[in-house]
């Protein structure tokens, strides 16, 4: 099955939430074969579970990321032609006084290069980066 859709860390993280959003909930339940995450976002998971107290919490994060996360979703490289694209929005950008987050120009580019829908629960981080399909699952 072609990928289709890139997930951002709050949609990847969402269901080990206390209150998981229905729809996105329903969006990876449909569409979760045909996506993938990109590294950077790989990294903020398991960043994100590494800072937590050792806790039933932080076990079950770990848990969730190793037996779900790990083995359903595949995993895109920053690389080259990312950092290109990275780099051209980047300046484009910051020649008009705007600077994204340098983490989220990776994950833009990673689903620019690829040809993917960004999945994320915060549009605003994405929506200046030109040529990128961004959507809200929770917007179902």
């Amino acid at each position: 099955m072609r990928l289709r859709y890139l997930l951002d860390t709050n949609v990847v993280s969402d269901p080990v939430r206390p209150n998981p959003d229905p729809g996105i909930g329903a969006g990876l339940r449909e569409h979760g074969p045909r996506a993938a995450i990109a590294s950077v976002v790989w990294h903020e998971l398991v960043f994100g579970a590494a800072r937590l107290p050792a806790s039933r919490r932080r076990s079950a994060i770990e848990t969730y990321l190793a037996t779900v996360v790990a083995p359903s979703l595949p995993i895109l490289p920053y690389d080259d032609k990312a950092a290109a694209w990275h780099a051209s929005e980047r300046a484009r950008l910051t020649a008009r006084g705007l600077t994204p987050s340098f983490t989220d120009g990776q994950i833009a580019s990673i689903a620019r290069v690829h040809g993917l829908i960004l999945v994320t629960a915060n549009r605003d981080d994405f929506e200046r980066f030109e040529q990128l399909e961004v959507i809200d699952w929770r917007e179902r």
